[in-house]
């Protein structure tokens, strides 16, 4: 693999990066086999909802004890068994939308499992990534979930076609064993900085708690002590950590919507097959890889130049971001056309990638030491956003559907579109007003 030869702090960046690509083939994968699999066997919109949206129950069970069990054996350790849990339930469970006892238990699974990811994921960043390369790590890193997805849009439908739906487990099972030998060869934990001003901002440090009062010297003669409690009151109650938590709600709420109603929205509201559609279909994912790694370099950019401060580059970042994809979502209904939907949900989700170069770095600014924890929390409101946002879209619909009878009226999906559109107004509002740069988590 010529990994050994690659810096090791890019090794692993380059591994979170395949991590959260074969995460998002898995989530598109299901959305889009069950999807085939439920039309096939005639089961309704709001059914198809509640099912799609059971991953997300078990994943927001998960945050917060991912982000304490990377911090109390390590990130490395947590992602390899979290990897190989959800692949061998992929490679297990039957795709039989008639069982449906058995895909709620499979989908609870794989969510639990897949939520220790990104908190684990967060805290090994934190240790290996210094600061100033961290907001194009993190990009880089997240920007896998896009890739994946693209590639899973483009792929997969093609895939259920000529191999049928349960094909699509297989595969997913595939690359999560893949994955899970590389990051087993390949990952390593973090050598520990002496260096004053990393050990500051919480780089190169186990970040594993020690007991009572042990103190770790530096390089300048001083100490700097590290207890093991966690300051979870001062977390709670913390408005940077607040401004984080809603947009990582808002984000996830627009993603997962588009991510598990989009394949519906062609197939009934514009009455278009996917597997005819071609390369079009993964532009929405493909622009959000594009975006989330320019958004990382030019915040970087800004940063290490002393172009803008910390604080400011993450609050314009993330506002242009939210309020450019906001006017995108509520347009979607707008278009009757394939290439007019593509375009502007490539727009809205490219821009929303762009905005994360200001909120999902955030966690490791304000907080390095406690970057998974932290992270934990507000990904917990991410995944309530697939929860919320998933169920409600398919009560919408089956609402419309009674209403006007058929799913390929626009004014049948205007709601759905925006719900997000004004979460999108509202969170970049309260970034503006409540977030920080600064390291407020000692």
């Amino acid at each position: 693999m010529g990994f050994k030869k690659i810096p090791s702090r890019y090794v692993i960046v380059i591994l979170t990066f395949l991590c959260t690509c074969v995460c998002y083939i898995e989530r598109v994968g299901f959305s889009i086999a069950y999807t085939i699999a439920a039309d096939a066997a005639g089961v309704n919109q709001s059914s198809k909802g509640t099912i799609l949206s059971t991953f997300y129950y078990g994943y927001a069970c998960s945050q917060v004890p991912g982000g304490w069990a990377a911090q109390k054996i390590g990130g490395r350790r947590v992602l390899l068994l979290s990897f190989v849990l959800w692949s061998m339930t992929c490679a297990l469970v039957p795709l039989d939308p008639n069982r449906v006892a058995l895909l709620v238990l499979a989908r609870l699974l794989v969510g639990v499992a897949q939520g220790f990811i990104f908190p684990s994921i967060h805290t090994v960043l934190a240790q290996w990534v210094p600061p100033h390369e961290r907001s194009r790590s993190v990009s880089l890193t997240t920007s896998g979930m896009y890739l994946g997805a693209a590639m899973g849009m483009l792929f997969l439908p093609s895939l259920v076609k000529f191999r049928g739906p349960q094909s699509v487990f297989l595969a997913e099972a595939g690359l999560g064993a893949m994955w899970s030998l590389l990051w087993f060869r390949y990952a390593s934990d973090p050598p520990r900085s002496e260096h004053p001003k990393a050990s500051a901002a919480g780089f190169g440090e186990s970040l594993l708690p020690v007991k009572g009062s042990q103190r770790i010297k530096v390089e300048n003669g001083g100490h700097s002590s590290k207890t093991s409690k966690i300051p979870w009151k001062k977390i709670v109650l913390s408005l940077p950590v607040w401004a984080i938590v809603v947009n990582n709600f808002t984000f996830h709420y627009a993603l997962y919507v588009l991510m598990n109603w989009l394949p519906t929205y062609f197939e009934l509201g514009l009455q278009l097959s996917l597997q005819e559609m071609g390369s079009s279909k993964m532009m929405p994912y493909l622009n959000m890889f594009i975006f989330s790694n320019i958004g990382g370099v030019v915040a970087d950019h800004l940063v290490t130049r002393r172009i803008l401060s910390v604080t400011a580059t993450r609050k314009v970042l993330n506002t242009i971001g939210f309020v450019v994809a906001s006017f995108a979502l509520m347009a979607i209904p707008l278009f009757r056309s394939s290439s007019g939907v593509v375009f502007c949900s490539s727009v809205a989700l490219g821009f929303l990638a762009l905005g994360r170069a200001g909120f999902a770095v955030n966690h490791m600014d304000i907080a390095p030491r406690y970057a998974g924890i932290v992270m934990g929390v507000s990904n917990t409101a991410g995944t309530l956003a697939g929860i919320i946002g998933v169920d409600l879209t398919g009560k919408l619909l089956e609402a419309a559907k009674t209403a006007n009878s058929d799913l390929s009226d626009a004014e049948s999906w205007r709601l759905v579109f925006l719900i997000p559109g004004l979460l999108c107004i509202f969170s970049s509002v309260i970034f503006l007003l409540f977030s920080t740069g600064e390291r407020i988590f000692d």
